[in-house]
């Protein structure tokens, strides 16, 4: 669709995406609705479960790629399921030779089984080991602002922080945490984990965050691949509201229409 508006992309690690909305290939129910939904939402950017999902280790088998070649999307590993640092760094040498030395991943280190909240540590120290080698981190982590700046400190390309505990759906928890990270990074800021519906996306971008990753909140929808569609509207509009810059908030009532120079 043509647009009154200059190009702003999402830079990672030095490559431009015109899409700001990040999606899972987990949880949906085959291949084709992975494929159906990954397209309605124009991600260009996809997390994939190296140790829950056949690339092409387990010949035989149904294989993402089919349905989503790395010529057309940037694939973006992840270490879920990974509870050590040892355990993700493995996992990301893994990937890297599944993908023929392909250097973007996404670091996640759980803490709790129950929450799925991160492990902050071991994502340090996951991410101190993983950048040496090489590698482009991106870091799932809580939303705290000193952690998120140590991750940034690092090297890592981009910063993750949870807007609730993973799958929960319960949106955005602390508005302030996301601004305070946002307002001090250097590197993209996106929103992972926690939205539950399109509000959430786009608030998330009204903050000033550069894009948001989800999973749950699509396949887990009625219909995954129209609410694919909506979140990829509301990434889009948040995007905008936040670039427009909003109105100041006020106790009192502004008329659209002023009474001054009224005749009569």
């Amino acid at each position: 669709m043509d647009t009154p508006f200059p190009h702003d992309p999402l830079v990672i690690a030095g490559k431009a995406y015109a899409s700001r909305l990040l999606t899972g290939t987990g949880k949906f129910k085959d291949l084709d609705e992975t494929r159906r939904a990954t397209e309605a939402a124009g991600a260009e950017i996809v997390t994939v479960a190296i140790r829950r999902t056949n690339i092409g280790q387990t010949p035989g088998e149904p294989n993402l790629l089919d349905v989503l070649p790395p010529d057309r999307y940037t694939l973006l590993p992840n270490t879920a399921g990974c509870y050590s640092a040892e355990d993700a760094v493995r996992t990301c040498r893994l990937a890297r030779e599944l993908l023929d030395g392909h250097p973007l991943v996404k670091l996640e280190v759980i803490g709790d089984p129950r929450t799925l909240y991160p492990d902050v540590v071991q994502t340090l120290r996951a991410a101190e080991t993983l950048v040496a080698e090489g590698f482009q981190v991106m870091a799932y982590t809580s939303d705290d602002p000193v952690l998120c700046k140590r991750l940034e400190e690092i090297g890592c390309v981009a910063v993750m922080p949870l807007a609730a505990p993973i799958g929960s759906g319960l949106g955005i928890q602390n508005r302030y945490n996301l601004l305070e990270i946002v307002e001090n990074a250097r590197v993209p800021i996106l929103v992972d984990a926690g939205v539950g519906t399109a509000s959430d996306a786009s608030i998330a971008m009204e903050l000033g965050c550069d894009g948001v990753l989800m999973n749950t909140a699509i396949a887990g929808a009625g219909d995954p691949v129209r609410m694919a569609h909506a979140m990829r509207l509301a990434v889009e509009a948040g995007r905008h509201a936040f670039l427009a810059g909003r109105i100041p908030r006020k106790r009192f009532a502004s008329a659209s229409s002023p009474l001054d120079g009224v005749i009569g």
